[in-house]
């Protein structure tokens, strides 16, 4: 099974890209809806107890926490500490389930793919991308959006320009979904012929 990581700075269109992907019969693993789930079960009460007053209901209340990791390293550290490992789980089953589904490619959605050496684990890599003027009007649509939280953002990511540069594929979403929906289907028969090469 050909292992393909799906990244993308944020606005950038990656989860409309990877909807694509599943459309065209890929198993898609969305490693932010993986996180979403363990901030409402497992994780819950590792994060409380790290993090006491970040949860509530039997849930990590996201803005609560944000708030309390985003811009310190320590905590960031802990934080991850706690989420990486589970994630890490969710993705061994998740590929083990799609091989013994027979399917011939998987995608690993990972917002922080370079960053966290995921890449590492994949065969090849697409990376989705936009000019920043329309990655900034994207991503400004959004509810609570602000130029401190963007820019706080877009810190913690790779500059696009690197993801690019060390990307396998480049899905360009700036002329639309058919135009995207195209690329990702020449990807798919591209890495049709393509070695493994996952360390």
């Amino acid at each position: 099974m050909f292992i393909l990581g799906l990244t993308g700075s944020i606005g950038m269109g990656k989860s409309a890209t990877a909807k694509m992907f599943a459309e065209a019969g890929v198993p898609v693993h969305d490693a932010d809806a993986v996180v979403h789930r363990l901030y409402e079960g497992e994780a819950t009460p590792l994060i409380e107890a790290a993090f006491p007053g970040t949860t509530s209901g039997g849930k990590v209340d996201r803005n609560t926490l944000g708030q309390r990791v985003l811009g310190d390293k320590d905590a960031l550290a802990r934080l991850e500490a706690i989420v990486h490992p589970l994630v890490t789980q969710a993705r061994e089953r998740f590929l083990a389930e799609a091989e013994r589904s027979g399917a011939s490619v998987a995608l690993l959605d990972v917002p922080l793919l370079f960053e966290t050496g995921g890449d590492r684990r994949c065969d090849a890599v697409v990376v989705v991308s936009a000019p920043a003027e329309l990655q900034r009007a994207r991503v400004f649509e959004r509810p609570d959006m602000t130029d401190g939280k963007f820019d706080a953002i877009l810190a913690k990511q790779m500059p696009d320009a690197e993801k690019r540069a060390r990307a396998d594929f480049v899905v360009d979403t700036s002329q639309g979904f058919d135009a995207a929906r195209a690329q990702v289907h020449e990807i798919l028969r591209a890495v049709a012929t393509m070695p493994k090469r996952r360390q």
